[in-house]
């Protein structure tokens, strides 16, 4: 476990951060606030303190498909929060991205350790919520992307569709047509997992 860096201060509110400053995986240990945050290219991003009912309904569904599914399986399914270290715009060798995905599947049991996954899961899922700002969600796609996830979904509870992302063989993600609630649905790199979305946006 790597521990936290004794030469730089505890921060224990997030009001002694400058919100428009840089930082690193290193700093994010020494936060001791009750704030969850994300770290995108050393930028700071507040997440809601309580999704919403909707969001927390579908989350929950969500996880219950994908852990029944993985159970006795190689690869292993996370939830949030569940801290995922991304090898994206390095400040000096050190990391500058820490994100917090909804759920998350990750198949190379080596990028997975004690502070969570070092590393792209194999899956990416969020859940949009009122709070996610534009700018987060078109980092977070190119993070994604440059990480090198191989799948990445984008679910609406309100308008009841999943936008998914498929990394192709120039690393660059290509959109699926968009799925709608009445419309079957399937992870590409899990053909054989039927995800049922009446059920998931009941």
């Amino acid at each position: 476990m790597p521990a936290a860096d004794t030469s730089r201060t505890i921060i224990t509110d997030l009001s002694q951060l400058d919100p428009e400053g840089s930082y690193t995986y290193a700093d994010y240990l020494v936060w001791q606030f009750r704030e969850r945050v994300e770290l995108i290219r050393g930028r700071l991003f507040k997440m809601s303190p309580a999704p919403n009912l909707s969001h927390q309904k579908v989350s929950r569904e969500l996880s219950r498909i994908f852990f029944n599914y993985f159970n006795k399986k190689n690869c292993q399914v996370f939830s949030a929060p569940f801290d995922v270290r991304l090898p994206v715009s390095r400040k000096k060798g050190q990391t500058t991205t820490v994100v917090q995905p909804d759920l998350c599947v990750i198949c190379d049991e080596s990028k997975l350790d004690e502070q969570g996954c070092n590393g792209a899961p194999d899956l990416i899922i969020e859940i949009l919520s009122p709070g996610n700002s534009k700018r987060e969600m078109r980092d977070k796609f190119q993070v994604y992307e440059e990480a090198g996830v191989r799948e990445y979904w984008l679910v609406n509870p309100q308008d009841r569709v999943v936008l998914i992302y498929i990394l192709d063989e120039t690393g660059k993600f290509v959109g699926l047509a968009p799925v709608t609630d009445e419309d079957p649905l399937r992870p590409t790199i899990f053909p054989d997992l039927d995800v049922d979305l009446m059920e998931v946006f009941r």
